[in-house]
């Protein structure tokens, strides 16, 4: 695998799709903080839910200071129908007290940092490091997991495996964009189950590994 023609090969095409849900909230100038609330109700909610969710609360309370000002119901009410609301509304609650009293208030960027946080794994850390901060991270989503092995580049069964393996070998100068194409890719047509390989800008370069049904 060329990852390197991988890559821009799917930046060029990633222009005719739609951007992932947490990219788009930090193109409309989202802070760290708004980043990091979108990130945590992104997590097992579509993305149309996840924009309008992260639209109310964020006009109600943009940082952890108004946030703690807000109760845990009416937190839940705003981001509701997300999924799991009223855990992500206690885990919004706790993570802007932390924030406050550890942290002047601010997001730390730092992933270490980041993983003590309620309800805060490496997904939504790194995501948090690569759209808050512009840092270099390498964020590791269902998709990421999914096509990194589809196409054979690395070799693993859980998504923190993929993690370290993309690490060790993806160039670092692809890190911060490879969740964001391969989100939009994965949503459009390397699909879970029956893959869109007849659309795919990149189906000569994949060896299909796992892949039992394309359309």
């Amino acid at each position: 695998m060329n990852i390197d023609r991988f890559v821009a090969t799917l930046k060029q095409a990633y222009r005719k799709w739609d951007a992932p849900v947490v990219t788009l909230v930090a193109r409309r100038g989202a802070s760290p903080f708004g980043i990091l609330v979108s990130t945590i109700l992104s997590l097992r909610t579509k993305d149309e839910v996840t924009v309008e969710a992260t639209g109310r609360i964020l006009q109600k309370a943009d940082t952890p200071e108004k946030m703690v000002t807000l109760s845990q119901k009416t937190i839940a009410r705003l981001i509701y129908p997300v999924g799991f609301y009223p855990t992500k509304a206690k885990q919004l609650k706790k993570i802007s007290r932390i924030l406050i009293d550890t942290y002047n208030g601010e997001v730390p960027a730092d992933i270490d940092k980041l993983l003590e946080l309620p309800g805060v794994g490496r997904k939504t850390a790194n995501l948090v490091l690569i759209e808050g901060f512009g840092m270099d991270a390498i964020c590791v989503d269902t998709h990421v997991h999914r096509i990194s092995n589809r196409i054979g580049y690395v070799k693993t069964n859980t998504a923190d495996k993929t993690e370290f393996a993309l690490r060790k070998r993806l160039p670092r100068k692809h890190w911060i964009y490879y969740n964001e194409i391969l989100v939009a890719f994965g949503q459009v047509i390397c699909r879970p189950i029956s893959p869109w390989c007849s659309r795919c800008p990149v189906e000569e370069m994949c060896p299909k590994i796992g892949v039992a049904k394309s359309r």
